[in-house]
């Protein structure tokens, strides 16, 4: 990844070439074909778009292909066919682009270390010492690359340390974890949520209080108000009552009205 490539053509005896055809399959693309006539120096080019593949020099000069800045686009089949006046002359390349995992080793819960080789290409191995019990999963992603996932469960008192060893073509690494460290930070985990769902509680009963006390104000001044319209209104009969003086009929009625 990143790196040039180099793509030769096949060697030719003492004879001179004719026609020079590199065929290039990568996978997923439509081939390219591209053409070089050696007595008209006419170059060819068919369903050719990427700029990063050309000649090492001029085809006169070499018949070799590079590749510039390699990338999983490039992963595929090359071919080099040498058109001589004794013959045909065919090399192939299969070119398969290496990604190196990004790898990582944690401690997961109740006993376990997860150990991961992210979007390696092709995908990685990965053994654990001391062996024992592990569950192994791989995701494949939409550019060919694959992330394995594996989880460790270790039932042994006796055991300090667990070493998780990845094997891959660009390279082997190991990396290792003390499971007091595991332990340590799944208590400390623990810790912390237990904490959390503490003051989750609290905060519900100081949200539950003021809401109550909200509520019982809302009312206090809810009666205030209306004893104080119950007061101007019998205000406003006595005033009324004081100012026409009624009848016996009339008394009763605003008697009834007034204590009802």
């Amino acid at each position: 990844m990143g790196a040039k490539a180099l793509l030769c053509c096949p060697a030719l005896p003492e004879t001179k070439a004719v026609l020079i055809i590199w065929v290039i399959a990568s996978r997923g693309q439509p081939s390219c074909r591209v053409s070089y006539r050696v007595d008209t120096k006419e170059i060819n080019e068919t369903n050719c778009t990427d700029r990063r593949i050309t000649w090492t020099f001029t085809p006169d000069q070499s018949s070799e292909l590079q590749i510039n800045a390699v990338t999983l686009d490039h992963d595929g089949l090359y071919s080099c066919d040498v058109v001589t006046p004794q013959g045909n002359f065919l090399r192939k390349h299969d070119l398969q682009v290496l990604v190196p995992p990004a790898v990582t080793l944690l401690p997961g819960e109740n006993r376990t270390a997860v150990c991961e080789a992210i979007a390696g290409k092709p995908a990685a191995q990965i053994f654990w010492i001391p062996d024992g019990d592990h569950i192994t999963k791989k995701e494949s992603h939409n550019n060919g690359t694959v992330t394995v996932r594996s989880t460790y469960h270790w039932e042994q008192n006796n055991v300090s340390a667990v070493f998780c060893f990845v094997s891959h073509p660009t390279g082997n690494l190991t990396l290792s974890i003390e499971l007091n460290q595991v332990t340590s930070v799944t208590s400390m985990l623990r810790s912390l949520l237990t904490i959390l769902y503490v003051k989750l509680f609290l905060l519900g009963i100081i949200l539950l209080i003021l809401g109550f006390v909200s509520f019982q104000k809302r009312n206090y001044f809810r009666s205030r108000k209306k004893k104080a319209y119950q007061m101007v209104v019998n205000s406003a009969d006595w005033v009324f009552f004081t100012h026409n003086p009624p009848g016996i009929a009339s008394i009763y009625f605003l008697f009834l009205a007034h204590f009802t």
